[in-house]
This record gives C-alpha cells, sequence and structure tokens, in this order.
C-alpha cells in the first residue's frame, strides 16, 4: 500500500492511525530530523475506505504473541 500510496510504510501506519478516531493521537519519537519530516508527511497522507479496509483485513489476520509487559512489569500493575 506504501509503494501505491508513494508514501512510505511509517507514514501509512501513522495516517492509519489518525484515521481511526479523532481523539486518536499517535506520538511517534525520533531522534533524526529526516523521520520527523516523514512522520509530518503522514498527516498529509489521506487513505481512501478501501485503503483503510485493506489495512483493517490485513492487521485481523495478525496473530499477537507474547505479554505486554516483561512479568516483572506485569506484576507491578495488578496482573
Amino acid at each position: 500500500m506504501a509503494e501505491r500510496r508513494k508514501a512510505t510504510v511509517g507514514q501509512v501506519a501513522l495516517a492509519w492511525l489518525l484515521a481511526q478516531k479523532q481523539w486518536v493521537v499517535p506520538i511517534p519519537g525520533t531522534r533524526r530530523l529526516e523521520r520527523l519530516d516523514e512522520n509530518l508527511g503522514s498527516a498529509q497522507l489521506m487513505l481512501t475506505a478501501e485503503d483503510l479496509a485493506d489495512l483493517d483485513r490485513a492487521s485481523a489476520g495478525v496473530q499477537i504473541q507474547g505479554d505486554r509487559y516483561p512479568e516483572a512489569m506485569q506484576r507491578m500493575i495488578d496482573r
């Protein structure tokens, strides 16, 4: 999709997050100016309804593996 939209994979990921809900605000971190420019470019990338449906279908097939936090941190949050 990134290639088709003439964007980077990171820009598509950020644009997808921005398209979810108006209160979803991704805060990507970077130390490099070129990555900051890339990240800012994602706000200009308008994904179509078809793009969003394609991304939703693709992400639905991803099997999440492993814990969110290491065991010691899990204990710190009462899990």
